[in-house]
């Protein structure tokens, strides 16, 4: 049977090739279709030295930047389609203790969605090229000897000093026997030679008694080694060398730190930090002889604390309460009782108590108050000073007080007379040194009826020691910021050889010093290596304390510039005991000569004039005497290469301006080239146009 023939329009049958490329073609749509929505990728960002760059990625849809590392900045945050991200470095920021990365590296997260709602995440890698530094620290001679000289150089006229006789060496040892012999025993041979020398030794007056023998061909001459002298010797054929007997003198063996004994002193960081072993050994031999009163105008203190024990002033003896509200947390006005109170709720902490024991904590054994309580605690900066403190309470047992008590305060302090609630108060111990660790971010005008109270306090021959705040910012903060007062901003550890700003501690122009405060609870560390309950302690300022919940003495841990005020204070008060200063003029001034510069050279707002220095300031003797390097950014970053056993080292670092140390630690504290201490410093800046510099030698010199 034959096949029909096709209807005419009839749909012709499709082959399976057909299909087959028609389902293939499908498929190549559906393909193409992706790939117009890739997923973002990752990407790896070369900065190179540059201190920014651009990096861009084809992408339809929305995407985020997470997890940005805390050197890195990258902008925008966010977006939708094309990914177009600046990256910019702070390698400073990035750069490690021991500056050992050439290049520095790391990535962030870029969360992305595409259109049809697929999502996910990318890691771009950033890498960006340090800047070397170079170097070699290298140790001055040890030997001392004003009249040392290599080979003949020629001496000054008139007497060389520092050295007692001659040294003739002779080119014969037959010629030094026969000048050292009676006349008439010489040998024959060397008679006509003696004879030489001979009188060149009886023109310079030198006897035969003046004549002793050194070694094979010298002479030891008992004769003043002027320069005359020494010309007349070497002219003599006979005479190798003439040269003056130098003297020498013994290197000082430093004495040894005084360390206490307490049981939480190991805790107590700070002390050693500000050359406090050198000051401590030093009141052991006196001169601490004339008693300081030190006010500390805070929360009250705990009187039964026995830590403080014999260490303040009593209701009896001038301590006040200038709080006039009744509801102030001890249930009565002003009176002569500045104790910390307990109030509902309260569990651990007496500010004022945390305070006045850095000053005066007493060292030793104490009395047994209860069960389980240290029988010694800690110890405070006065030692055996007669430094007593007077508490005086404007803290309320919320934190709080008024500009008005706080003038009230100061004024007590002083020796001023001032009214509370119609009755008059005037203070029998008038302090030389008065402790602010409070106050707040208010205006010039809110804060200028403290600074007058401080003006007055000033006229009356106190010095004023203020916080310089814990906000972080560069806002004024008062009353530390009076123009009568002394803003103490605060440092802490930073694992190398300089101390670094606290990030909490405010900067502003202000700001006149520094000292340990401690690390932010916020970002602890524990570069003091002390176990504290089998844990690392933290780099915070260790002190008396009171726990509220069991009504007993206790000890706490605190960081701020409330902890570094009283640091300041404790040395105003030494360096008056001493006698060192003798008012508040001087006593500041010695302080900010003797400070240690940290971050920019000179003052500035992070530091001020730098670190107090307690050993310096003192004149406390040397307790040791290492050789190191100290290496900072002028934002007050500390970086710690390690020498080599030449004193070589190599530090990549970021670009910026840098101080450079190297120098010798006298105090033991572990900061190289402080004020009368061995230094030499140079100033360096990195960048593009300086990527590489290296120092050459670096010697302290006195």
């Amino acid at each position: 049977m034959k096949p029909s023939a096709p209807r005419p329009n009839a749909p012709r049958p499709r082959s399976p090739r057909a299909g087959f490329l028609a389902a293939t073609l499908a498929l190549a749509t559906l393909s193409a279709c992706g790939q117009l929505n890739p997923p973002l990728q990752p990407q790896t960002v070369f900065l190179g030295q540059a201190a920014s760059a651009s990096a861009q990625q084809a992408f339809s849809g929305t995407w985020a930047v997470k997890d940005v590392p805390s050197w890195l900045t990258v902008s925008p945050a966010s977006g939708s389609g094309p990914v177009n991200l600046t990256v910019s470095a702070d390698r400073a920021a990035g750069t490690p203790l021991n500056a050992d990365q050439r290049t520095l590296s790391g990535s962030f997260q870029i969360t992305w969605t595409l259109p049809d709602k697929t999502a996910g995440s990318a890691t771009w890698t950033v890498q960006a090229d340090q800047f070397r530094l170079s170097g070699r620290v290298v140790d001055a001679a040890r030997l001392n000897g004003a009249d040392a000289r290599l080979g003949d150089a020629a001496l000054g006229a008139g007497t060389a000093g520092g050295s007692r006789g001659v040294i003739v060496t002779y080119r014969e040892a037959g010629v030094r026997d026969a000048v050292l012999a009676a006349r008439g025993s010489v040998r024959a041979q060397a008679q006509a030679n003696a004879a030489v020398a001979r009188a060149t030794l009886d023109r310079l007056g030198v006897s035969a008694g003046a004549r002793s023998p050194l070694g094979n061909r010298a002479a030891l001459l008992d004769t003043p080694a002027s320069a005359s002298a020494l010309a007349a010797l070497r002219a003599d054929p006979n005479v190798l060398t003439a040269v003056p007997n130098v003297t020498l003198h013994a290197l000082a063996t430093p004495a040894a730190p005084l360390t206490p004994t307490d049981q939480y002193a190991p805790l107590q960081w700070a002390y050693p930090l500000l050359g406090y072993g050198a000051v401590w050994r030093d009141m052991e031999s006196g001169g601490y002889t004339k008693a300081v009163t030190v006010a500390v105008v805070d929360t009250g203190v705990r009187y039964d604390h026995p830590d403080l024990a014999g260490q303040l002033y009593g209701p009896d003896d001038g301590a006040l309460d200038v709080i006039t509200t009744v509801g102030n947390g001890d249930g009565d006005g002003a009176d002569t009782d500045p104790t910390d109170p307990s109030v509902a709720g309260r569990t651990l902490g007496s500010h004022g108590t945390h305070v006045t024991g850095i000053i005066a904590a007493r060292w030793g054994q104490n009395t047994a108050t209860c069960a389980g309580c240290s029988p010694t605690g800690v110890v405070g900066a006065t030692y055996r000073a007669p430094v007593k403190v007077l508490p005086i309470r404007a803290l309320d047992s919320s934190g709080d007080t008024t500009a008005a008590d706080v003038a009230n305060a100061v004024r007590y302090a002083a020796g001023l007379s001032i009214t509370l609630d119609g009755k008059t108060f005037t203070n029998p111990h008038p302090a030389q040194v008065i402790n602010l660790s409070l106050g707040g971010a208010v205006s010039a005008a809110e804060g200028q009826p403290m600074c007058d109270a401080i003006a007055d306090a000033h006229a009356r021959g106190a010095l004023v020691v203020a916080a310089a705040g814990n906000d972080g910012t560069t806002l004024p903060f008062y009353p530390a910021a009076c123009a009568g007062a002394v803003s103490v901003a605060s440092v802490t550890l930073s694992g190398g050889s300089a101390p670094k700003h606290a990030v909490y501690s405010n900067a502003y122009p202000q700001v006149q010093l520094s000292a340990p405060g401690g690390a932010s609870y916020l970002a602890r560390t524990t570069f003091n290596g002390a176990v504290l309950g089998g844990s690392p302690f933290p780099d915070e300022i260790f002190s008396t304390g009171w726990d509220y919940v069991r009504n007993q003495p206790n000890y706490e841990a605190e960081s701020g510039t409330s902890q570094a005020a009283p640091q300041v204070s404790a040395l105003a008060a030494l360096l008056l005991s001493k006698g060192v200063t003798s008012g508040p003029d001087d006593t500041l001034a010695r302080m900010v000569a003797t400070a240690t510069d940290l971050g920019a050279a000179g003052r500035d707002d992070l530091f001020g004039s730098g670190m107090i220095n307690a050993a310096a300031a003192l004149n406390a003797p040397v307790v040791s005497d290492t050789l190191g390097l100290r290496l900072q950014d002028d934002q007050g970053r500390a970086f710690q290469p390690p020498l080599d056993a030449l004193g070589r080292f190599t530090a990549y670092l970021g670009d910026g301006s840098y101080s450079v140390v190297a120098g010798r630690d006298r105090n033991g504290n572990g900061v190289y080239g402080e004020s009368g201490e061995p230094r030499t410093e140079r100033r360096v800046t990195l960048g593009t146009a300086a990527p590489a510099t290296d120092l050459g030698d670096l010697t302290p010199t006195p």
